[in-house]
């Protein structure tokens, strides 16, 4: 079956999955994924609950055209087996992916595709309808990004999970995705590269992980905004104040996107008969070719998933 594995993801919205009151709210606000969570925001004693609290929410609420994610608990502990299988059962229908946390190696991933097509075959569901999320979030699953992204035709996304993976290299910071003391560059920047070029060298994307300090929106739009101009396609929301500053910095500004339609529009021309068929053509001061046709649609088509509408029209330069 054909699925649509780049579905949009400025904002992901973190959800307490045993929290119904959280559950409803987040149905009404504008972030492009929810995920509703079993792992970090459910305590143990009441994650068996949260299952059927998820299920019910996912069953019976107005997601619009969110996508629909469940956070499972991750492989090494109890819960992920009957995390999936309850989940999966109840909802699949109404379910878009499953996030696998704390992803190591390729054969956790392989495992949850299994899993899931066992169950999707069981209960007569469509086979691989539902996609995987896989977080990275410790220096071995960072060193096995590329074998992680290449294992399963289910994958969608690679998520930068920055407090485990902190924690697991003894970084020296307590403030979650802030730089740690005595470091002058960007101790995240080859972390989140690494993880950048295992997504696209797969045609997957990339998503940066939670910022803490929920009142912070400076900090959080300085974080959001160095993985916005690496490549990133979105990033996490803790807070509702969140969901609008990650929507607008990981969209392109309106004259970007003006100007990335009119380039593909211009190329388009110039490549054709009333063009000449030439290989590249000027727009106004700028030489446009194929390579800028590339860049273009890049832009383009984050604009056009954002629902924004051009303000530009091309128009044929004259003979």
């Amino acid at each position: 079956m054909t699925v649509n594995r780049l579905r949009p993801r400025r904002s992901c919205l973190a959800v307490p999955g045993s929290n119904p009151r959280f559950l409803e709210k987040a149905q009404g606000l504008p972030a492009d994924q929810v995920f509703l969570d079993l792992e970090d925001a459910c305590a143990p004693l009441v994650k068996e609950s949260a299952r059927h609290t998820i299920v019910d929410a996912l069953n019976n609420g107005d997601w619009g055209g969110k996508t629909k994610v469940v956070r499972v608990n991750d492989w090494t502990t109890h819960w992920t087996y009957r995390d999936v299988i309850t989940v999966v059962e109840g909802a699949g229908p109404n379910l878009d992916c499953i996030m696998l946390p704390k992803v190591q190696d390729a054969e956790q991933v392989k495992a949850l595709d299994l899993l899931l097509t066992q169950i999707e075959k069981t209960m007569g569901f469509e086979v691989g309808k539902i996609g995987i999320e896989a977080q990275i979030e410790n220096a071995k699953g960072l060193i096995n990004v590329d074998t992680i992204a290449t294992a399963s035709p289910r994958l969608e996304t690679i998520i930068f999970g920055p407090a485990d993976f902190m924690a697991s290299i003894n970084m020296k910071s307590l403030v979650v995705g802030e730089q740690p003391p005595g470091y002058p560059a960007d101790a995240y920047h080859y972390i989140l590269m690494r993880i950048l070029m295992a997504a696209r060298a797969n045609d997957l994307q990339a998503i940066d992980g939670p910022y803490l300090q929920i009142r912070n929106q400076e900090g959080y739009r300085e974080v959001a905004g160095r993985a916005a101009a690496l490549g990133f396609d979105g990033k996490w929301v803790l807070h509702p104040d969140q969901v609008a500053a990650a929507n607008e910095i990981f969209s392109p500004s309106q004259e970007d996107y003006d100007h990335a339609e009119l380039i593909l529009d211009a190329y388009n021309w110039c490549t054709s008969e009333a063009g000449g068929f030439k290989g590249s053509a000027m727009l106004g001061d700028e030489m446009i070719d194929e390579a800028s046709r590339k860049m273009a649609l890049v832009i383009s088509g984050k604009g056009r998933a954002a629902g924004m509408t051009r303000l530009s029209k091309f128009e044929a330069p004259e003979a």
